[in-house]
């Protein structure tokens, strides 16, 4: 499938509800990216574009956003997520894996925060966790590692706002759990297959989706 060149916000929107995965950057994978998809000239500009694209999308598909591929940006459906959760988490909600000593000492107090407080943009998450300000490269690894495994997701992007009231600058990402983001509907059946059977179900997605990809390449995106 050749993929449509993105313009705004909305078509990229479209093309994630159509596709279901689709990595923020180039993913070895020809043209399976919005950056190859995306013209040059839209991504340093004093218009709208990928970077400011990412809010919009998430919050008129709903879909899962977040550091999903090698640790890079990747948007994912919500009829998908459920099943890559179940395998990138390999069955373990995350209680399970703190009872079979499987979690890791650093994500606990992120993973905690986030029960207490279900919604919060970065600068907060790191103060509720107790990260102090000479942690900041282990706190952010551990939200990437933490997306990676599929346990935290970014639900939008914060903007600060001038005297005026417009959004200037970089945005916040604001962060949740996909049980507080998707609800009971995604508790409900993230683990009710295998997560080998997940797997296949998400390989054979991508496979139709991707008939040129390697069988080693399609691991790499799910994660294998």
């Amino acid at each position: 499938m050749e993929l449509p060149k993105l313009t705004s916000a909305e078509d990229l929107a479209e093309l994630v509800e159509e596709i279901g995965f689709l990595p923020f950057f180039r993913s070895g994978i020809e043209g399976f990216s919005v950056e190859e998809c995306t013209p040059p000239e839209l991504w340093f500009t004093d218009e709208e574009g990928p970077w400011e694209w990412k809010g919009p999308v998430i919050r008129s598909t709903h879909c899962a956003y977040g550091k999903f591929f090698r640790g890079k940006a990747m948007y994912i459906s919500g009829r998908l997520f459920p099943n890559f959760a179940n395998f990138r988490r390999d069955g373990y909600d995350y209680d399970a894996r703190m009872d079979e000593g499987l979690a890791r000492h650093v994500d606990v107090p992120v993973m905690q925060a986030l029960w207490r407080e279900p919604s919060l943009v970065s600068k907060q998450l790191k103060t509720r966790a107790c990260f102090s300000k000479e942690s900041r490269a282990l706190f952010d690894a551990s939200l990437t590692h933490l997306q990676m495994q599929a346990y935290i997701n970014i639900e939008d992007f914060v903007y600060p706002l001038d005297k005026k009231g417009k959004p200037y600058g970089w945005g916040l990402a604001q962060y949740t759990t996909p049980e507080n983001y998707f609800g009971e509907a995604f508790s409900r059946t993230v683990y009710e297959n295998a997560p080998s059977v997940s797997y296949r179900i998400l390989s054979e997605h991508l496979s139709k989706l991707l008939p040129h990809a390697s069988d080693r390449q399609i691991a790499s995106i799910l994660g294998a």
